[in-house]
């Protein structure tokens, strides 16, 4: 496998996370809608949750499928990832008088250990996607 192909399996595995997470609360907008309306913070918030996650899952995608933009896409990735973390580990210790889900198609049939080790597994990914940017393109910040 030469060195470039290795550099874009962390983009290529995130590129399918976010895209797919993105399309489909975008697909099924009214159950995705209604699912942020179940969430654990205020109803203004959960509106515009509903339409700031899809779009903001899509634009990290859009960021790591370009080489000029990847390293933000990796940053934006380890971020995003680490918000949905910690929020899937105060569910999953039982920190919210309620369990709400707005995870996409085939994640919501994980369990809520199972999403938290996905999604860690996910930033391990970001992290080293973004140490291989780095490491290609040196003038990239710090």
């Amino acid at each position: 496998m030469e060195n470039s192909e290795k550099i874009a399996i962390p983009s290529i595995l995130l590129i399918l996370l976010w895209a797919y997470t993105g399309f489909d609360k975008i697909i099924h907008w009214e159950t995705s809608r209604k699912a942020f309306h179940n969430q654990t913070f205020p109803a203004e918030l959960a509106e515009v949750l509903a339409y700031a996650v899809p779009t903001v899952e899509l634009l990290i995608a859009l960021l790591l499928l370009f080489s000029v933009s990847r390293w933000w896409g990796y940053l934006s990735s380890i971020l995003l990832l680490t918000v949905f973390t910690t929020y899937v580990g105060l569910i999953w210790v039982g920190a919210f008088p309620r369990v709400p889900c707005n995870c996409a198609g085939i994640l919501e049939s994980l369990g809520w250990k199972a999403h938290f080790w996905l999604n860690n597994v996910m930033i391990v990914i970001s992290i080293i996607g973004l140490y291989l940017t780095k490491k290609r393109n040196p003038k990239i910040p710090p």
